[in-house]
Protein backbone atom coordinates (compact mmCIF):
# COMPACT_ATOMS: atom_id res chain seq x y z
CA UNK A 1 0.00 0.00 0.00
CA UNK A 2 2.29 2.76 -1.20
CA UNK A 3 -0.60 5.91 -0.90
CA UNK A 4 -3.68 6.95 0.46
CA UNK A 5 -6.67 5.11 -0.79
CA UNK A 6 -9.44 6.11 -3.23
CA UNK A 7 -11.78 6.28 -0.24
CA UNK A 8 -9.88 8.72 1.79
CA UNK A 9 -8.83 10.71 -1.05
CA UNK A 10 -12.85 10.97 -2.17
CA UNK A 11 -14.15 11.45 1.20
CA UNK A 12 -11.00 14.45 1.31
CA UNK A 13 -12.25 15.95 -1.44
CA UNK A 14 -15.82 15.96 0.13
CA UNK A 15 -14.40 18.01 2.99
CA UNK A 16 -13.55 14.90 5.61
CA UNK A 17 -9.97 15.97 6.99
CA UNK A 18 -9.60 14.16 10.24
CA UNK A 19 -10.18 10.64 8.91
CA UNK A 20 -10.20 8.09 11.45
CA UNK A 21 -9.42 4.64 11.16
CA UNK A 22 -10.11 1.44 13.76
CA UNK A 23 -8.66 -1.77 13.56
CA UNK A 24 -8.77 -5.21 16.03
CA UNK A 25 -6.10 -7.68 16.86
CA UNK A 26 -6.51 -11.10 18.19
CA UNK A 27 -10.25 -11.85 18.28
CA UNK A 28 -9.18 -15.60 17.77
CA UNK A 29 -6.28 -16.05 20.59
CA UNK A 30 -6.51 -18.99 23.21
CA UNK A 31 -5.03 -16.40 25.57
CA UNK A 32 -5.30 -12.68 26.27
CA UNK A 33 -7.28 -9.68 25.64
CA UNK A 34 -8.36 -7.95 22.35
CA UNK A 35 -6.72 -5.13 21.65
CA UNK A 36 -8.18 -2.03 19.59
CA UNK A 37 -6.55 0.99 17.53
CA UNK A 38 -8.12 4.18 16.76
CA UNK A 39 -5.60 6.47 14.70
CA UNK A 40 -5.70 9.57 12.50
CA UNK A 41 -3.13 10.73 10.43
CA UNK A 42 -2.02 14.01 8.76
CA UNK A 43 -4.65 14.68 5.75
CA UNK A 44 -1.48 16.34 4.03
CA UNK A 45 1.06 14.29 4.78
CA UNK A 46 2.24 11.59 1.98
CA UNK A 47 1.25 7.62 3.12
CA UNK A 48 4.43 5.82 5.27
CA UNK A 49 6.30 3.76 2.83
CA UNK A 50 5.71 -0.27 3.67
CA UNK A 51 2.33 -0.05 5.62
CA UNK A 52 0.55 -2.77 4.64
CA UNK A 53 -2.10 -5.32 6.47
CA UNK A 54 -0.08 -6.28 9.49
CA UNK A 55 -0.35 -9.66 8.95
CA UNK A 56 1.44 -9.48 5.95
CA UNK A 57 4.63 -7.98 7.44
CA UNK A 58 7.40 -9.60 10.31
CA UNK A 59 7.29 -8.34 13.27
CA UNK A 60 10.00 -6.53 12.79
CA UNK A 61 8.64 -4.60 9.97
CA UNK A 62 5.43 -3.89 12.12
CA UNK A 63 7.99 -2.61 14.95
CA UNK A 64 9.43 -0.19 13.13
CA UNK A 65 6.44 1.13 11.35
CA UNK A 66 4.47 1.27 14.45
CA UNK A 67 7.24 4.41 15.77
CA UNK A 68 7.09 5.81 12.36
CA UNK A 69 3.36 5.62 12.46
CA UNK A 70 2.87 7.13 16.08
CA UNK A 71 5.44 10.09 15.11
CA UNK A 72 3.51 11.02 12.93
CA UNK A 73 0.13 10.69 13.80
CA UNK A 74 -2.64 13.51 14.41
CA UNK A 75 -3.97 11.55 17.37
CA UNK A 76 -3.72 7.56 18.04
CA UNK A 77 -5.37 5.79 21.15
CA UNK A 78 -5.27 2.12 22.24
CA UNK A 79 -8.38 0.26 23.62
CA UNK A 80 -8.53 -3.11 25.05
CA UNK A 81 -11.43 -5.61 26.18
CA UNK A 82 -9.89 -8.35 28.85
CA UNK A 83 -10.46 -12.20 29.08
CA UNK A 84 -13.00 -11.80 31.91
CA UNK A 85 -14.84 -8.74 29.44
CA UNK A 86 -14.38 -11.33 26.77
CA UNK A 87 -15.95 -14.26 28.67
CA UNK A 88 -18.91 -12.14 30.20
CA UNK A 89 -19.55 -10.69 26.45
CA UNK A 90 -18.44 -12.66 24.05
CA UNK A 91 -15.64 -11.59 21.34
CA UNK A 92 -17.48 -9.78 19.18
CA UNK A 93 -19.24 -7.26 22.22
CA UNK A 94 -15.85 -7.56 23.47
CA UNK A 95 -14.12 -6.14 20.22
CA UNK A 96 -16.90 -3.58 19.93
CA UNK A 97 -16.13 -2.62 23.45
CA UNK A 98 -12.05 -2.13 22.72
CA UNK A 99 -13.32 -0.03 19.81
CA UNK A 100 -15.20 1.96 21.62
CA UNK A 101 -12.61 2.88 24.22
CA UNK A 102 -9.86 3.40 21.66
CA UNK A 103 -12.65 5.45 19.49
CA UNK A 104 -13.09 7.36 22.94
CA UNK A 105 -9.50 8.41 24.02
CA UNK A 106 -8.42 9.68 20.69
CA UNK A 107 -7.31 13.29 21.13
CA UNK A 108 -9.25 15.07 18.37
CA UNK A 109 -13.01 14.02 17.01
CA UNK A 110 -12.77 12.73 13.41
CA UNK A 111 -15.17 13.56 10.57
CA UNK A 112 -15.64 10.10 9.38
CA UNK A 113 -14.52 6.64 10.98
CA UNK A 114 -13.32 3.84 8.80
CA UNK A 115 -13.63 0.03 10.41
CA UNK A 116 -12.24 -3.26 9.20
CA UNK A 117 -14.50 -5.32 8.55
CA UNK A 118 -18.53 -4.99 8.59
CA UNK A 119 -20.44 -2.34 10.40
CA UNK A 120 -20.85 -2.79 14.10
CA UNK A 121 -24.30 -1.64 15.57
CA UNK A 122 -23.14 -1.53 18.86
CA UNK A 123 -19.94 0.99 18.39
CA UNK A 124 -22.51 3.93 18.86
CA UNK A 125 -20.59 6.04 16.56
CA UNK A 126 -21.88 6.27 12.41
CA UNK A 127 -18.60 4.97 10.88
CA UNK A 128 -17.87 3.22 7.16
CA UNK A 129 -17.00 -0.30 7.50
CA UNK A 130 -14.44 -2.20 4.65
CA UNK A 131 -14.12 -5.90 4.77
CA UNK A 132 -10.25 -6.31 3.97
CA UNK A 133 -9.56 -2.93 5.08
CA UNK A 134 -6.55 -3.37 6.61
CA UNK A 135 -5.37 -4.45 3.46
CA UNK A 136 -7.40 -1.39 1.25
CA UNK A 137 -7.68 1.69 3.53
CA UNK A 138 -4.09 3.47 4.47
CA UNK A 139 -5.50 4.70 7.88
CA UNK A 140 -6.84 1.52 9.04
CA UNK A 141 -3.56 -0.32 7.91
CA UNK A 142 -1.72 2.42 10.18
CA UNK A 143 -4.64 1.21 12.98
CA UNK A 144 -3.80 -2.31 12.55
CA UNK A 145 0.03 -2.09 12.69
CA UNK A 146 0.28 -0.47 15.76
CA UNK A 147 -2.98 -2.48 17.80
CA UNK A 148 -0.74 -5.46 16.45
CA UNK A 149 2.56 -4.20 17.72
CA UNK A 150 1.13 -3.22 20.87
CA UNK A 151 -0.97 -6.43 22.06
CA UNK A 152 2.27 -8.87 21.20
CA UNK A 153 4.40 -6.56 23.51
CA UNK A 154 2.02 -7.33 26.08
CA UNK A 155 1.87 -11.37 25.11
CA UNK A 156 5.48 -11.29 25.54
CA UNK A 157 5.82 -9.81 29.30
CA UNK A 158 3.02 -12.00 30.40
CA UNK A 159 5.34 -14.41 28.39
CA UNK A 160 8.34 -14.28 31.05
CA UNK A 161 5.58 -15.47 33.70
CA UNK A 162 4.12 -17.76 31.92
CA UNK A 163 6.54 -19.52 29.62
CA UNK A 164 5.40 -22.82 29.25
CA UNK A 165 2.62 -21.34 26.64
CA UNK A 166 5.00 -19.82 23.80
CA UNK A 167 3.35 -16.42 23.81
CA UNK A 168 6.45 -14.49 22.99
CA UNK A 169 6.47 -16.42 19.29
CA UNK A 170 2.36 -17.26 19.35
CA UNK A 171 1.01 -13.82 21.03
CA UNK A 172 -1.67 -16.72 22.34
CA UNK A 173 -3.26 -17.91 19.55
CA UNK A 174 -3.96 -22.04 19.30
CA UNK A 175 -0.31 -23.36 17.73
CA UNK A 176 1.11 -26.91 18.82
CA UNK A 177 3.37 -25.47 21.60
CA UNK A 178 0.95 -23.48 23.39
CA UNK A 179 -1.87 -26.87 22.82
CA UNK A 180 0.38 -29.34 24.25
CA UNK A 181 1.35 -26.68 27.09
CA UNK A 182 -2.29 -25.89 28.08
CA UNK A 183 -3.02 -29.85 27.84
CA UNK A 184 0.08 -30.51 30.04
CA UNK A 185 -0.45 -27.41 32.52
CA UNK A 186 -4.45 -26.10 32.21
CA UNK A 187 -4.77 -22.89 31.97
CA UNK A 188 -3.96 -19.21 33.41
CA UNK A 189 -5.87 -16.64 34.80
CA UNK A 190 -5.38 -15.38 30.91
CA UNK A 191 -6.37 -18.48 29.15
CA UNK A 192 -10.12 -17.81 27.76
CA UNK A 193 -11.65 -20.62 29.03
CA UNK A 194 -14.29 -20.90 26.48
CA UNK A 195 -11.60 -20.77 23.59
CA UNK A 196 -9.71 -23.50 25.50
CA UNK A 197 -12.72 -26.02 25.84
CA UNK A 198 -12.16 -27.61 22.64
CA UNK A 199 -8.05 -28.18 23.65
CA UNK A 200 -8.61 -29.97 26.95
CA UNK A 201 -11.71 -31.55 25.99
CA UNK A 202 -14.30 -29.70 28.15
Amino acid sequence: MARWSAVERSLRAEGAQLIAGVDEVGRGPLAGPVFACAIIMPPTARAIAGVEDSKKLSAAERERLAVKIRERAVTVALGAASVREIAELNIYQATALAMRRALGRLGAQPDVVLVDGKPIKTLGVEHRAFVGGDARIYVIACASIVAKVARDRLMRSLAVRYPVYGWEANAGYGTPIHMAALRANGMTAHHRELFCRGVLGG
